[in-house]
């Protein structure tokens, strides 16, 4: 079975509304559709690379063709695990949580984006509060970062919500033009005084060592659901910094 040789394909983030885990084909085809449908203002380019620039039958082909460019060059030291959200089994969109070195750093960075029609419902918040708590209590990682460019108040307001605090400014040239991205930095402490969110995780176990962790540093090794509200276990390269670059999104 694929789920044998690729365990992530048994992984679930569930919080009182979303779900969030790999996508089957045709829920991957769905997300392209999203996506083709609009994501943002076209006055306004929230991401690194302006992919959403392309028409919509190339931009729905490039979620497609991103999704299946960062499965092939996972590796337990450069990994991008690109989850789709669902909200009562409708696709909504896509949030990414990634890292490099992850063994040694302990340190993620996360990309998200939803399709027009689902923003602004507090959806956002949700399915990052749901990667923050893989990162924190399923992968014990020590910070996660995060950043949008100035003109994304929308964005800012999530991060601040988790507790997000500033960590300097980057500057890029998107569409031939100068734009400033502020990065933010969450400790684990300050995650931990914010969160509120309910967060369950299952099929964690058998992807710890894709991660390039061999346990987890906070729970037993059995397959068990990891819950926010208390905390314990319970029962029940060119191409790719063009990949990392193109998935970072405001409202990550």
């Amino acid at each position: 079975m694929l789920i044998d040789h690729w365990p992530l394909v048994g992984l679930r983030l569930s919080t009182p509304r979303l779900e969030l885990r790999l996508p089957s084909e045709e829920e991957l085809a769905a997300l392209g559709e999203l996506a083709a449908e609009g994501i943002h203002a076209p006055d306004r380019m929230p991401f690194l690379v302006p992919w959403t620039d392309l028409p919509p039958a190339d931009r729905a082909r490039s979620v497609v063709q991103h999704h299946w460019l960062r499965r092939g060059t996972w590796s337990p030291q450069n990994w991008a695990l690109n989850l789709v959200v669902f909200e009562n089994d409708q696709v909504v969109g896509l949030q990414t949580i990634a890292a490099r070195d992850f063994a040694v750093l302990r340190q993620v960075s996360t990309a998200s984006w939803l399709g027009t029609r689902f923003q602004r419902q507090g959806i956002g918040t949700e399915m990052r509060a749901a990667v923050l708590h893989l990162a924190f209590t399923g992968l014990n990682a020590r910070e996660a970062m995060s950043g949008a460019f100035e003109d994304n108040p929308s964005s800012f307001t999530v991060s601040m919500k988790h507790g997000y605090e500033p960590d300097g400014v980057e500057r890029h040239v998107v569409r031939g033009r100068p734009a400033v991205m502020r990065r933010l930095r969450l400790t684990r402490a300050r995650w931990e005084m914010r969160r509120r969110v309910p967060v369950s995780i299952t099929g964690l176990t058998s992807c710890l060592p894709m991660f390039g962790l061999a346990e987890s540093a906070e729970v037993s090794p059995a397959d068990h659901h990891l819950s926010a509200a208390d905390g314990r276990p319970h029962q029940d390269a060119g191409k790719d910094e063009e990949a990392r670059r193109r998935s970072r999104a405001a409202g990550s």
